[in-house]
């Protein structure tokens, strides 16, 4: 937990003024459910139909009696026998809504499909959903960004997973984990707004807290509202969200203890704005809130702005609540905002990685850079070298396997050049920044083995207090280079030459100095550029020649361009024929990587972001340290080249960093590239 988000949470919650009067305002309810065949109702949803809303079907949990259904007026219109069902949620998928449900007898997570036209309720779970436990809550998410489905399930020891729900060969919904979440205690209520992608959880006497649903985004929770400190008196019995538009957006709790229900503004960063009271038929209160649902838009001529069902799970007769969110809005002074709030889509593409390598040996903030090494007879087996900067380096073959591990120190950055002439062989030469030594790490690739082999000439002192960020650089008379950065803005150039021995050894030839931490970097052999990642202000273009000085331009600037978010990172050119091609740097604050042309003046053509491959297993990459790209063919189904980047979150499952490979043509594809 963030220290500084918490203390701060807590004295806005502290200090709030509700924006109303002392006086509890009072709602009536304008419909129910006939009560569950079996009892319990504890979870509810409205299925609304786009085409014709007044013919909306509510949908409840009923314990062993399964899912019941229910037409807008409360009358029991089917029953889905699902095990022992807990909880419920949907959302629209075009002619048909889904629907989720748990079954704890089984520990199963149910999917189902209701055709609106027909009305036909149909499971389209492609195999059990087992969870591993019985379950206590659901809710569900739909990514604006791309579109994926998810389902978080919540269990009785703090579980909180997040599914993806993917479709199957047969068209129906298959999925898998890709986040595992932990809670200090149990939770029962979570609702996701699709819109801005935030997930807010009720955990049981705790309080209410708030996530982003990406993911592959950094599993800070930021509280809401917390028990006894706050406007919570106890446990809360359900979440809603209303989502009417900037001004008229907001989150319902269940205050079940103190018998009201608190609004929180969502546009003004979750604020307190005030409560209601429920006054149900016949005078009496909702007895055992135990689930809510919020929708925005019309639902028939009685529900003009939308409604909020609440399940009211009582010893006797449980049923499910039908509230006016129009008469709610009324009472607590609410604006009513948009029928349909439009969402600004996403300008990054999405693609997926279609290989993973085995995780590094240490655990935490270990893996860092990769660099491509393309076999010279046979491209299917090329390999990937990447650096553990807790130990050493690695050596993985296309599908991911470790073939290799060096101990060999804090190695950081690694990059590699061929054509170099050592010991009257022509090699490949790689090189690392060896944190442990503060000095270049030079090794050779054995294109049999696939295996390196020192080749440093003794210890190769960098001179730099914490060598850091690393690429390389051969000028057009096949002299190699190698750029080192310090954290504290120093680039060091050195020059690497062969020794009569059959060794390397590195010579310092020029000083760059930037204003703050550089790390990510390339050069350009055929142009002569070399390109330098300052994390937080820009990347830059400067001459990578040893003469060059230090005249530099700003290709991008972090101020400037709304597609990147510091840190920038791992710097990878896709080199094509003419000059031509394109520049790749990872836009760490919102994992994504932005693509600039590799010639002219570096214009910007678009950005993406990896994200879960439900087919493979492969979960998304997030919080890249380092990537690197080649045009070269790497064999079937990479023919046009590759990306590889740092995973600084490996999720699914839940394991030590790793490297993820995209295939070029897929993000060529997407961005409309040459």
């Amino acid at each position: 937990m963030n220290r500084l988000r918490l203390t701060a949470s807590l004295l806005a919650l502290m200090t709030a003024t509700p924006a109303l009067a002392q006086t509890t305002p009072t709602v009536g309810v304008v419909g129910a459910t006939v009560p569950t065949a079996q009892g319990g109702a504890n979870g509810v949803a409205l299925l609304r139909d786009p085409k014709d809303p007044a013919r909306g079907v509510i949908a409840a949990s009923a314990k062993l009696g399964g899912l019941e259904l229910y037409g807008l007026d409360g009358q029991r219109i089917a029953a889905i026998p699902g095990g022992e069902v807990y909880a419920v949620d949907t959302r629209d998928d075009g002619p048909r809504a889904l629907l989720a449900v748990l079954d704890r007898q089984a520990g199963r997570l149910r999917l189902f499909g209701r055709d609106h036209a027909s009305g036909g309720t149909a499971a389209i779970d492609a195999r059990p959903l087992l969870l591993g436990y019985s379950g206590e809550g659901i809710c569900l998410h739909r990514s604006v960004r791309d579109g994926a489905l998810y389902a978080f399930v919540m269990g009785r020891e703090g579980q909180l997973d997040q599914w993806l729900l993917y479709p199957s060969a047969d068209g129906k919904l298959d999925g898998r984990v890709v986040r595992t979440l932990r809670l200090s205690s149990e939770a029962k209520f979570c609702v996701a707004d699709d819109a801005s992608g935030a997930l807010y959880v009720a955990q049981k006497a705790v309080g209410v807290w708030r996530y982003d649903a990406d993911p592959e985004a950094e599993p800070v929770p930021v509280i809401v509202d917390i028990n006894r400190l706050g406007h919570i008196a106890g446990e809360v019995g359900g979440l809603a969200v209303i989502n009417g538009g900037k001004g008229a957006d907001y989150l319902v709790a269940a205050n079940a203890d103190a018998g009201d229900y608190n609004v929180y503004d969502r546009s003004a960063g979750d604020r307190f704005v005030g409560a209601f009271r429920v006054q149900a038929n016949g005078g009496a209160a909702i007895e055992g809130p135990s689930g809510l649902f919020g929708i925005r838009a019309p639902v028939g001529p009685s529900l003009p702005a939308g409604a909020l069902l609440i399940a009211d799970d009582r010893n006797a007769g449980a049923s499910s609540k039908i509230l006016s969110w129009r008469d709610i809005a009324s009472a607590l002074n609410l604006s009513l905002g948009q029928d349909a709030p439009t969402v600004e889509p996403s300008k990054t593409v999405l693609v997926q990685a279609t290989m993973e390598t085995e995780p590094v040996g240490h655990d935490g903030d270990a893996a860092d850079d990769p660099a491509i090494w393309v076999h010279p007879t046979d491209p299917a087996r090329s390999a990937i070298i990447a650096t553990d900067k807790k130990g050493g380096l690695l050596v993985y073959d296309l599908s991911g396997k470790r073939l290799q591990y060096l101990a060999d120190g804090k190695m950081n950055n690694v990059d590699l050049r061929g054509g170099f002439k050592l010991g009257g062989k022509t090699v490949t030469l790689v090189a690392a920044s060896d944190r442990t030594r503060k000095a270049i790490g030079l090794y050779t690739i054995d294109p049999e083995t696939r295996l390196l082999t020192s080749v440093a000439d003794g210890v190769q002192a960098s001179g730099l207090s914490d060598p850091y960020g690393l690429c390389l650089y051969r000028d057009r008379k096949g002299g190699i280079f190698a750029f080192i950065s310090d954290p504290d803005g120093l680039v060091r150039q050195y020059s690497l030459t062969a020794t009569a021995k059959g060794k390397v050894a590195a010579k310092a030839v020029r000083d760059l100095k930037f204003d703050t931490q550089t790390e990510g970097c390339v050069a350009d052999d055929e142009t002569g550029a070399l390109y330098v990642a300052e994390e937080d202000a820009a990347l830059w273009k400067l001459g990578a020649d040893a003469k060059a000085g230090q005249a530099r331009k700003a290709v991008a600037r972090v101020a400037d361009n709304p597609a990147l978010k510091d840190d920038l990172e791992g710097v990878g050119l896709y080199a094509q024929p003419n000059g031509k091609g394109y520049l790749v740097i990872s836009s760490q604050g919102n994992n994504s990587y932005a693509v600039f042309r590799r010639e002219g003046d570096n214009a910007y053509v678009g950005s993406f972001a990896v994200t879960a491959n439900g087919d493979n297993g492969v979960d998304g990459i997030s919080e890249t340290d380092g990537l690197d790209v080649t045009s070269a063919s790497l064999g079937a189904g990479l023919e046009a080249g590759a990306f590889v980047a740092q995973d600084g979150r490996n999720i699914s499952p839940p394991e030590h960093q790793n490297f993820k490979l995209v295939p070029w043509s897929a993000i060529a594809a997407k961005l409309k590239l040459e």
